[in-house]
């Protein structure tokens, strides 16, 4: 089973082993809840074993969870460039959710604000928590507004606020009508994110977006002349991804309308309702929006995959034929052809290095699913992969939205009540012509989870703690480790190539055509470079240390 202590042909009686074991070092209540979100991946015709998720994590467990806050803030606000995002919270608040996934952004002139590379925060004190905070949070309004004069003004809670009452919607309304009545054109809002608030990042933002469709989309009808529109939803534009994929759609003549919300504008969000289509990237941090602009606007979604040559070319077609423009189609064929011979030039060198090896993926979003297409087009094989904040659908696919139990926890998010809208819903297409391309095999708000598309005999575990990662690292020993920054250089000095796959290190963009040789080049260099053999911590060199104390008579 072991060759030179790393273990090779694992089968699924290794895999069921290695679990029971891991399982004894907790206490057997613990030990039963966390078996149920830690599975053996086995062959059930497309119809996976049900796996716990989106429950809270048991305490004194370290998570790799994020908080609320930072999904709502950090996560889907923050690659907006155009919009003031206030935390309302103390300073390490602020600083925890600024530029943290490297997100980017590209002002196209002068005249285009980007407040990214600021972090703005109220900066609360004891004496605010005492006392509370409101008449600060008013103040701190209005001297953004005096200095940057922007289109919008966002509010985050954070736990003291929520903790106090503060009530920054009321603020934060006050704040808009006296201005408004100045004569100021802006927008303030703001957002009950609590990071307590719940399971994980996914409620910051499932908050983040139920508000910005409640305060923005919608607001503006002036939109450019395009052929094929469509929105792009759940891509955050880490390390340059969305800029590769508007490069893909320009040249293949589709307009990207809004991005939600990697390298986005306020005005696109406020445009978002005039595409012809949805696309949905992360559909964990984002189907709910998707959804509610087809109830309000008639827009349908689809979901694609830029991530992985085989999911770009799929997911370019799938548009293409939405639109059923023979012209359109063309474009895209002549598009992917002029890709392919970079593709098959990389592949053919490095698939020479990297073939057999295998991977470990702990990603929050999508990412833990979709970077598997990467490993798989390199010949590496994903032996365990897991979520942060996924819910149950992720892991097994949407046809399971009905069976998820309701729980507290998801209780606390707002769900809106959403109908059509009297001046704006059109339907995109008629019932003949959605009849036809359902016929032709095209589907429409449906994606696969995570399990299906996993080989057999592997692994898959929500919400992997510090004290899992560790031992699967030992026991299994991967070529390499995809998670966070929470997890890498403890992997790092366990001898283990480890990738963020959360901001990409220094990398990237990994998305499309150019991405994906970028990607393959970056494993490449991880793989097989020799410097992890040397990965030695002084007390395995040394495993005897000894020392003498000398004391000192005054």
């Amino acid at each position: 089973m072991a060759t030179k202590n790393k273990m090779v042909n694992i089968t699924n009686k290794d895999l069921n082993d290695l679990k029971e074991e891991l399982l004894k070092k907790y206490p057997p209540k613990v030990a039963r809840k966390r078996a149920k979100q830690f599975m053996v991946n086995e062959a059930t015709d497309g119809n996976p074993p049900e796996i716990q998720a989106n429950v809270r994590t048991i305490p004194g467990i370290i998570t790799m969870r994020g908080c609320t806050y930072a999904g709502c803030k950090g996560v889907i606000l923050g690659p907006t460039r155009d919009i003031v995002n206030i935390t309302h919270g103390p300073i390490g608040c602020g600083f925890y959710s600024w530029l943290t996934r490297r997100n980017q952004t590209s002002p196209q002139g002068d005249d285009d604000w980007n407040f990214m590379p600021y972090a703005f925060s109220t900066d609360m004190s004891e004496n605010d928590i005492v006392f509370g905070g409101e008449k600060k949070l008013k103040a701190a309004i209005m001297e953004a507004y005096e200095l940057f004069k922007p289109k919008a003004i966002a509010i985050f809670a954070t736990c003291p606020v929520g903790l106090i009452g503060d009530d920054i919607h009321s603020v934060a309304r006050d704040a808009k009508k006296e201005l408004n009545e100045k004569g100021v054109d802006i927008n303030i809002f703001g957002f009950s994110c609590e990071g307590y608030k719940g399971v994980s990042q996914s409620a910051g933002h499932h908050i983040a977006n139920n508000q910005i469709f409640t305060h923005v989309v919608g607001l503006e009808d002036d939109v450019p002349e395009s052929k094929y529109r469509i929105n792009m939803l759940g891509e955050y534009n880490i390390g340059g991804d969305a800029f590769v994929i508007e490069d893909i759609l320009e040249r293949c003549g589709i307009t990207i309308n809004a991005t939600f919300s990697g390298n986005s504008t306020y005005d696109q969000f406020a445009r978002a309702h005039a595409a012809d289509l949805n696309c949905i990237m992360c559909h964990r941090s984002i189907n709910y929006v998707a959804e509610m602009m087809e109830t309000k606007f008639g827009i349908p979604w689809i979901k694609v995959n830029f991530i992985g040559v085989d999911a770009t070319i799929k997911s370019l077609r799938k548009i293409a034929q939405y639109f059923g423009d023979k012209e359109l189609i063309e474009r895209v064929e002549a598009v992917i052809a002029e890709e392919m011979p970079a593709i098959e030039e990389a592949l053919a060198d490095i698939r020479t290095r990297t073939e057999g090896k295998t991977a470990m993926l702990f990603v929050g979003g999508s990412r833990a699913h979709h970077y598997q297409e990467l490993f798989r087009e390199m010949g590496m094989k994903t032996i365990a992969a897991g979520y942060e904040f996924a819910h149950r659908d992720d892991y097994e696919g949407r046809r399971v939205l009905g069976d998820i139990k309701v729980d507290a926890d998801s209780r606390n998010i707002e769900e809106l009540e959403v109908e059509a809208c009297p001046e704006r819903y059109k339907p995109r297409k008629s019932e003949g012509e959605l009849k036809r391309l359902e016929a032709e095999g095209f589907e429409f708000k449906d994606y696969e989870g995570l399990m299906p598309d996993m080989p057999e005999d592997t692994l898959v575990i929500d919400d992997l703690n510090q004290y899992e990662a560790d031992e699967l690292v030992k026991r299994i020993k991967p070529d390499i480790f995809c998670a966070g920054i929470k997890e890498k250089f403890g992997i790092q000095k366990m001898g283990i190539p480890m990738k963020q796959l959360h901001s990409y290190d220094s990398g990237g963009p990994y998305a499309g055509f150019s991405g994906a040789v970028n990607f393959y080049k970056e494993i490449d260099r991880l793989v097989n470079s020799r410097v992890w053999g040397f990965m030695k911590a002084p007390w395995e060199k040394n495993p005897e240390l000894s020392g003498t104390f000398v004391w000192e008579n005054n």
